[in-house]
């Protein structure tokens, strides 16, 4: 049986990798629907009623991205919140960033 992004889990990444190549992000990328592709970086935008829904789904993110051990970048603008993904480490994308996406949005 193939493992899918939820069933994984992120790795430590220290750099000495090279960032994943373009065919393969894109590959990951379909598996991670709504994200998109941004040369170095995936993003989504969340629109939500009010801002405490929208702090609701950011802790829900945080706990989430403290169990994992990768954190994305996340910008709150009221109602809207806007996840970047990237691996600083090796300055791209590594499979960790899809791994966090794809658990973001499960159910």
């Amino acid at each position: 049986m193939d493992e899918t992004l939820t069933t994984k889990r992120c790795v430590p990444c220290e750099g000495g990798v090279p960032p994943l190549t373009q065919a393969r992000a894109e590959e990951l990328l379909m598996q991670t629907p709504g994200w998109e592709l941004q040369d170095t970086y995936i993003t989504r935008t969340y629109r939500f009623t009010d801002f405490k829904e929208a702090m609701v789904f950011v802790n829900r993110v945080a706990d989430l991205a403290e169990a994992e051990g990768h954190h994305p970048d996340i910008t709150i603008t009221y109602s809207t919140v806007t996840l970047t993904l990237t691996t600083h480490a090796i300055a791209g994308l590594s499979e960790n960033d899809f791994i966090l996406a794809a658990k973001i949005d499960a159910p």
